[in-house]
C-alpha cells in the first residue's frame, strides 16, 4: 500500500490550485475510469487525488451562436440523454451510448476521455471529425493541436480540460469495430460533413500515435459523399497498431471498412 490523500475541490480555482500544490505528484480524476485501474495495477501511485466530479462549472450542455458547448465533467450518460445534443449532433448522442457499460457511463466524462487520450477512446475521433475546438482554464486549443500523440496532448502543467466545443455537422456517421473482449474499438471512425462542405473523418483504436484524421478519404468524401468514393484509396499499416487481435494490416483495411459504414450511417 501507498499514502495518498483525497482532495474535493469546488471550483477550478481550487483544483488547479490543489494540483499546483501537490508539485507534480497530484492526478485529478474526472470519472476515474483509466485512472482508477491504473493506480490498482500500481503503473500510477499519486500523493493526492483531485476529484474534479464536483465543481459545478465544469457540468452542462449549451447551444449558442451556432455552437454546441459540452461541459468537461459532463458524463457520457449526460451526453446520450441529452435533448440538445440530441437535436444539433445525434451522432455524438448515439456515440455517448456505445461507451463501456452502464457504469463507465454514468462515472465517465467527455473531458476525462478527452484530457486522458486513451487510443482507443471514442470521443477524440469526433472532436478531430468535427473540428472542434478544447476549453481548458487558460486557453482554447483547436482538435488538430490538442491530439500529440498516444496518451499525449497539448495540455501543460496544472491544465484543466474544461469543455468541448463545435459548429454541428450538416451530416454525421459513427461505426465501431469492437475488440471480443474488451469492446474497445479495434477501429471507429466518426466521419462529420461540416458545415462549409468539407469533411472530417476522425479514427481511433487502429493508429500508433492515437486518434488521426484520414485526409485522403476526407477529401475523396468532399467531392462525392458516398462510401463508393473510398474504393480506390487504401491506408499504410506502417502507421496502424499490431497485436494479437489483429495485425497492422488487419487494421488498416478495417478502417476503410469501417469508415464506409460510417458513411452509409451518416445522419443528416
Amino acid at each position: 500500500m501507498y499514502e495518498t490523500s483525497y482532495q474535493r475541490p469546488t471550483s477550478i480555482d481550487e483544483a488547479v490550485k490543489l494540483l499546483g500544490d501537490s508539485d507534480g505528484e497530484g492526478k485529478l480524476m474526472s470519472g476515474g475510469m483509466t485512472l482508477i485501474p491504473t493506480m490498482k495495477a500500481r503503473l500510477a501511485m499519486p500523493t493526492s487525488l483531485i476529484d474534479l466530479r464536483h465543481v459545478a462549472e465544469l457540468k452542462g450542455i449549451s447551444f449558442e451562436n451556432g455552437r454546441l458547448k459540452i461541459g468537461g465533467g459532463t458524463t457520457h450518460a449526460e451526453i446520450k440523454a441529452d435533448a440538445t445534443v440530441k437535436q444539433h449532433a445525434p451522432t455524438l448522442s448515439y456515440l455517448a451510448g456505445l461507451i463501456g457499460d452502464p457504469a463507465v457511463r454514468h462515472m465517465g466524462t467527455i473531458g476525462g476521455s478527452v484530457a486522458n487520450h486513451d487510443p482507443a477512446a471514442d470521443y477524440p475521433a469526433a472532436l478531430l471529425a468535427m473540428g472542434a475546438t478544447i476549453h481548458t482554464n487558460t486557453r482554447e486549443v483547436v482538435a488538430d493541436d490538442f491530439f500529440t500523440g498516444m496518451f499525449e496532448t497539448a495540455l501543460e502543467e496544472n491544465e484543466i480540460v474544461t469543455a468541448v466545443s463545435f459548429e454541428p455537422p450538416q451530416a454525421a456517421g459513427w461505426e465501431k469495430f469492437r475488440n471480443p473482449a474488451s469492446r474497445y474499438a479495434m477501429a471507429g471512425v466518426f466521419v462529420a460533413k461540416r458545415a462549409d462542405g468539407s469533411v472530417g473523418v476522425g479514427v481511433t483504436g487502429a493508429g500508433n500515435a492515437g486518434v488521426f484524421r484520414w485526409k485522403e478519404a476526407e477529401s475523396a468524401l468532399g467531392s462525392n459523399f458516398d462510401g463508393s468514393a473510398l474504393d480506390g484509396l487504401s491506408l499504410s499499416a506502417n502507421d496502424m497498431m499490431g497485436d494479437m487481435h489483429g495485425s497492422a494490416g488487419y487494421r488498416a483495411n478495417l478502417v476503410k471498412v469501417v469508415t464506409k459504414r460510417a458513411v452509409a450511417s451518416a445522419k443528416r
